[in-house]
């Protein structure tokens, strides 16, 4: 496997060694250039246009992430602005209405997220609004956007079917948009089938969480694996038989005590069975607000453990694929970082995006690439306006908006 730098997706532009200018020494040429491009009416601005393509040095890229993110941030709440008025999205026939409310006073762009889905599933519309009631009342974080979805179906897996993620990602974009949400401080919890989702939903979606909590369900097939650098929390009532929760739990609890041992960096967790309680744990696993708390997102973590569920992926932390469809459950990729040295082994396609940043490596030093114990990359890696702007079309993220990528082939 060898690898090509490209400032933008495969598929739209030339590498970057035909395609891209020589270094322009003038320290404001580069950023001019990325204020001219956001000068122009939005629907006029090109990805491929040469003024993103422009070679950028750390200072300048910072610089640029930060116009960038501010013009998307605009953009996103222009168009979410009606959506969130309504408390209501709606992508491919599916709707997620949600109620919030807002405690403390962190200010804008420090607020906590705290998604908290609802128990019910497999029921009358009735049944599971009234669930949705029950969750909105349910917890009382000390400061941030405590924000209760209503599922948008009434099936069994009301939380973990594969039109959830879509709608999570846009709503989390939405709060970072128009309500100062911290994308490093979303967290993500559940009761009952909102238990399920969340074993589920974590290790899935663990690079935009920043810690999570599972209350009285069941994983069903959910692997722990994607979990290595999202802190979890398990609480059930050890009376809780139904469906074998109670003896999944502490299965479960067993297994990242067995992960955690072999990667003392990861998969930390943190677990109750509280001994005699049914299903309804009468509010002790309140306590698990205060744990999640504690925990910032990191988004460029040195190592990644990437397992596609049924519900697969294109992108998780600074890794890429370039076609989530092509991907299976149980594909995996393990990645890890040392120094200038990235080492990928597992199911590795052509293709492969690794999405960087000065907060993962040094850019301005050469970087080695080893996939499967072969070299497949050895040089520099540009930092350009261009592979920000993308990541930002991704994700309302900047914190996680890689500056400089690099394609396997």
């Amino acid at each position: 496997m060898r690898a090509i730098i490209l400032p933008l997706a495969l598929s739209l532009v030339a590498p970057l060694a035909a395609a891209a200018p020589p270094p322009d020494r003038s320290a404001a040429a580069p950023l001019a250039a990325i204020e001219a491009w956001l000068a122009r009416p939005e629907a006029t601005r090109r990805l491929d246009d040469p003024a993103l393509a422009r070679p950028l040095s750390k200072a300048e890229a910072s610089r640029a992430l930060a116009l960038l993110a501010a013009a998307r941030t605009r953009v996103v709440a222009a168009a979410e602005g009606n959506a969130m008025a309504a408390k209501q999205i709606s992508i491919g026939g599916k709707t997620l209405k949600w109620e919030s409310k807002t405690f403390g006073d962190a200010a804008p762009g420090h607020r906590s997220l705290w998604i908290s889905m609802h128990g019910g599933g497999n029921a009358e519309p009735a049944v599971n609004d009234q669930q949705w009631r029950n969750q909105i009342r349910l917890y009382t974080p000390a400061e941030g956007v405590y924000l209760a979805p209503r599922a948008p179906t009434d099936t069994w897996n009301l939380w973990h079917e594969g039109h959830i993620d879509p709608l999570f990602q846009r709503l989390i974009d939405a709060q970072v948009a128009l309500n100062g949400v911290d994308p490093n401080k979303v967290y993500l919890m559940g009761y009952s089938a909102g238990g399920d989702g969340v074993w589920q939903l974590a290790p899935r979606l663990a690079d935009r969480f920043a810690a999570a909590a599972m209350m009285a369900g069941h994983p069903n097939d959910a692997s722990l694996l994607g979990l290595r650098n999202l802190p979890f929390a398990i609480f059930m009532g050890g009376a809780d038989a139904a469906y074998g929760r109670n003896r999944l739990a502490a299965d479960k609890n067993a297994e990242l005590d067995r992960l955690h041992a072999a990667d003392p960096d990861g998969y930390v967790h943190m677990a109750r069975i509280y001994p005699g309680l049914p299903h309804w744990m009468g509010g002790k696993d309140a306590e698990a607000l205060p744990w999640m708390a504690g925990f910032t997102r990191n988004p460029w973590p040195r190592r990644i453990v990437w397992r596609q569920d049924d519900v697969t992926h294109p992108r998780f932390y600074w890794l890429a694929i370039p076609d989530a469809a092509a991907a299976h459950q149980g594909d995996m990729i393990t990645a890890d970082v040392a120094g200038q040295t990235i080492t990928l082994s597992g199911t590795v396609p052509a293709g492969t995006t690794l999405r960087l940043s000065d907060r993962l490596v040094d850019l301005d030093r050469p970087v080695r690439v080893i996939v499967n114990g072969k070299r497949a990359y050895a040089g520099k890696v540009v930092r350009t306006a261009r592979t920000i702007q993308q990541s930002l079309l991704e994700r309302l993220d900047p914190e996680s908006a890689a500056t400089a990528q690099l394609v396997l082939r």
